[in-house]
């Protein structure tokens, strides 16, 4: 159960709508800070740019008319060392080229940044041109213009010849895009946090109605059915919880129609059975006189009466069941708690139907089992379980009576009916408890009510236990009944006493329903 709650907290809307916010506010944050550090880098390294071009072609122009021209190579060296020495720093280096001559401002410099491709756009464009190059983990600005006039008079063909290149490191401004990084990545801190902090708001506004809609959906499911949410606002959520009272109060007048109906079906049932007892029991004793004459009868009005009889007695008892079931219904059935042998009880349960011969028993022996239980219900439940067994398994049909203890149940009583048929279907095993319920549509009716197990069910509960059916792996069904043991007399009766009126009518009639059945299995 922790961890599907840990699964359901990862996965929950509110970790959800924080992760959203998150990931929208990171990616806001990075794209944001991206275009800024771009537009920022290319700000400062074009105004640098700009500005070192600038003054290197001003220095440049200064320079040249000061110089015989055409130059040899002291007096390029002179040209180049004047150019970096007019600089706003100290890190120009300069290299001037004419023709096959070169010279570089500072001594051995062998002006590695500089291209051969950039030398020929120099050659070619006859214009200024800059790149940048990294070189060694550094950054570095290369400048190249030709120079058009010598000598103070510009030439005759737009060029002399002379080719002056520039070298500038930018470390400068790689601190600043340096720190501008640092800024962005600062920056991008407090905004994710401000994103988790509004989407916990946002996740807080939407799962509030969401977890009223899941208290009231949990106290619908428990039965409370007047449950309604106040609705607020005009939004979706809003609603969701208009539909949700709208279908809280369809299901509630559905739910209160349907409990109407069933309330005056089983006072139906009840009010009937009532009024079929007295000409069943008057049905009955004329049908005793009548089996005891049968034999001074002729062959078909001793067939006809036998008939009768055995159908006044089935009759008689599916009344009997009825008036069970609606007992049950109405909350009128009570238990009548008595300290007996258990073992002892389910001999005469046997004995009483016939049936000590018909199945086998593994019972303990007198006087080593005993509880409080209502022998009356005990011997419905009983003998309902091994006349299933009977009417639709195949011998042997077994009753065990054993006992389990555990250190939080304490004693129970286990009692287990098996027989050797074809067990249950899959299919019928969930619904063999229902009433009126039977496996085969096509069973004749003369097969049982379809209520004694429900009925042997209802007797269970009361008395706090439980019973189920499953089928054995050799083959055939076995019910299994689970009763908890009182073995104190002091003990409080788990006695539902309401409707004691009813009691009474309640025991004479199962009274006369074992005698009929016993009847019936003595034919």
């Amino acid at each position: 159960m922790a961890p599907r709650r840990v699964l359901r907290g990862l996965y929950g809307l509110r970790v959800r709508l924080v992760v959203a916010f998150a990931l929208v506010a990171a990616v806001a944050a990075v794209t944001t800070g991206a275009l800024a550090f771009r537009e920022a880098r290319t700000g400062i390294l074009q105004q640098s740019q700009d500005t070192v071009i600038e003054d290197f072609r001003d220095r440049v122009d200064t320079l040249v008319p000061n110089y015989r021209f055409p130059p040899d190579r002291s007096g390029l060296a002179s040209f180049a060392a004047d150019v970096a020495r007019g600089a706003r720093n100290d890190d120009w280096r300069v290299l001037a080229v004419y023709r096959d001559l070169s010279a570089t401002s500072g001594p051995a410099d062998a002006f590695a940044e500089l291209s051969p491709a950039m030398r020929a756009s120099v050659a070619n464009r006859r214009a200024t041109v800059f790149q940048r190059v990294s070189r060694s983990g550094r950054s570095w600005l290369v400048v190249g213009m030709p120079v058009t006039f010598a000598g103070g008079t510009a030439t005759t063909n737009g060029a002399s010849g002379l080719e002056v290149y520039l070298t500038v490191p930018q470390q400068r401004e790689q601190g600043y895009i340096d720190a501008l990084v640092s800024a962005v990545e600062r920056a991008t801190v407090p905004a994710l946090g401000l994103a988790v902090l509004l989407a916990l708001l946002a996740a807080r506004g939407v799962l509030r109605p969401v977890r009223a809609l899941r208290r009231a959906t949990r106290s619908i499911a428990e039965g409370r059915l007047d449950t309604r949410l106040s609705v607020r606002g005009s939004d979706e959520l809003a609603d969701l919880s208009r539909t949700f009272n709208e279908t809280a109060a369809a299901l509630e007048g559905s739910v209160a129609e349907l409990r109407r109906m069933e309330a005056g079906a089983r006072r139906f049932a009840a009010d009937v059975s009532h009024e079929l007892r007295t000409p069943l029991a008057a049905m009955s004793a004329v049908t005793d006189v009548l089996d005891e004459d049968a034999a001074g009868l002729d062959e078909d009005t001793a067939t006809a009466v036998r008939l009768i009889s055995e159908e006044t007695t089935k009759l008689a008892a599916l009344v009997n069941d009825l008036m069970e079931i609606s007992r049950f219904d109405a909350g009128a059935a009570a238990l009548h708690m008595d300290h007996i042998d258990l073992a002892e009880s389910l001999r005469r349960t046997l004995a009483s139907r016939g049936w000590t011969g018909t199945v086998e028993t593994e019972l303990p022996e007198p006087g080593a089992l005993r509880g409080r239980v209502d022998p009356r219900r005990l011997d419905v439940v009983v003998a309902n379980l091994v006349a299933n067994a009977l009417r639709h398994g195949r011998p042997p049909v077994s009753l065990r009576l054993s006992e389990e203890r555990t250190p939080d149940t304490g004693g129970r009583a286990v009692i287990e009916v098996s027989d050797s048929g074809g067990g249950i279907p899959d299919s019928v095993l969930p619904h063999v408890f229902d009433r009126f319920y039977k496996s085969d549509s096509a069973r004749t009716r003369s097969e049982g009510s379809g209520l004694g197990l429900a009925i042997a069910t209802e007797n269970v509960r009361l008395h706090g236990g439980t019973v189920r059916a499953a089928n054995r792996p050799g083959g055939g069904a076995v019910f299994t009944v689970v009763l908890p043991l009182r073995r104190d007399d002091t003990d409080h009766e788990h006695d539902h006493r309401r409707g004691h009126e009813h009691d009474h009518d309640d025991q004479h009639g199962h009274e006369r329903d074992a005698a009929g059945r016993a009847k019936e299995e003595s034919r």
